[in-house]
């Protein structure tokens, strides 16, 4: 064979090569499925930026809509569905009990737990306990968290807190209710001296900086917990999310945004 020859069939490997890898990845864009994900605001920043990674790794799509947990309860039971559903363990279990998840049932993937916010920088109060924890409230000169009439599962807790602690009516002058998600927001911005919300809704946040879990009796964690639609047409693209939600990539990311892996 001469120099020439070679030169030449190796040309046409190497462009057969290429020919082959364009044309293979073109058919993995064209089979690559959309999976729709419905859950919490509690998980916007961690999804957000893990579903660029999942995208990468797999070449799905992933078409993410954020609510509050009561909301998207309310929208399933209803008959909306979605691919892959992630919610607080008990809006889980109740939906299952409705049918409303296919082969496999739920899986927890991540927790998280209600806890408190100040303005970075600030002088940080004591809620080391209960009584800590009333008094901060009380000399807090404006405290913010989800209107518990939308259904946020921190806000609707919270209020629940207040009440046991019994200084709701001594707290309703200075308290602001926000509708979603914002209260972490409001403290960065200085429009609110505490806040209240799932931690992962305020580690994200700049300006604002996690004071704590609330603390002894009144802790509570939020369980997030994952399940595949019984109506999904993308079963195993579906699953292969849940499993990378529980994986080595999703872990330290979910813990850099206030999440605890399962």
């Amino acid at each position: 064979m001469t120099p020439r020859l070679f030169a030449r069939r190796i040309a046409s490997a190497v462009a057969g090569g290429l020919l082959l890898s364009l044309a293979t990845a073109i058919q993995g864009h064209v089979n690559a499925a959309e999976i729709k994900v419905l859950t919490s605001v509690a998980l916007t920043t961690a999804l957000n930026e893990l579903a660029s990674k999942f995208e990468q790794a797999t070449g799905n799509k992933l078409n993410i809509g954020y609510s509050l947990i009561a909301d998207i309860r309310k929208r399933i039971l209803e008959g909306e569905t979605a691919d892959v559903i992630i919610l607080s363990r008990p809006v889980m279990d109740e939906l299952q009990k409705h049918d409303k998840f296919g082969p496999g049932g739920i899986v927890n993937v991540a927790t998280t737990p209600v806890a408190l916010a100040i303005r970075k920088g600030a002088t940080k109060p004591d809620i080391s306990s209960a009584d800590a924890l009333k008094q901060t409230l009380l000399n807090a000169k404006s405290i913010v968290y989800a209107d518990p009439s939308k259904g946020g599962a921190s806000g609707v807790y919270f209020a629940r807190v207040v009440d046991r602690l019994g200084i709701a009516d001594q707290l309703k002058s200075r308290t602001i209710l926000v509708p979603g998600a914002q209260a972490a927001e409001m403290v960065a911005k200085g429009e609110a001296e505490i806040g209240v919300g799932q931690a992962s809704e305020i580690v994200p946040v700049e300006g604002a900086e996690l004071l704590g879990p609330l603390p002894g009796e009144f802790a509570s964690t939020t369980v997030f917990t994952a399940g595949i639609g019984s109506s999904s047409k993308v079963v195993e693209e579906a699953k292969s999310l849940i499993q990378f939600l529980g994986g080595p990539v999703a872990r330290p990311v979910l813990s850099a945004k206030g999440f605890q892996s399962e």
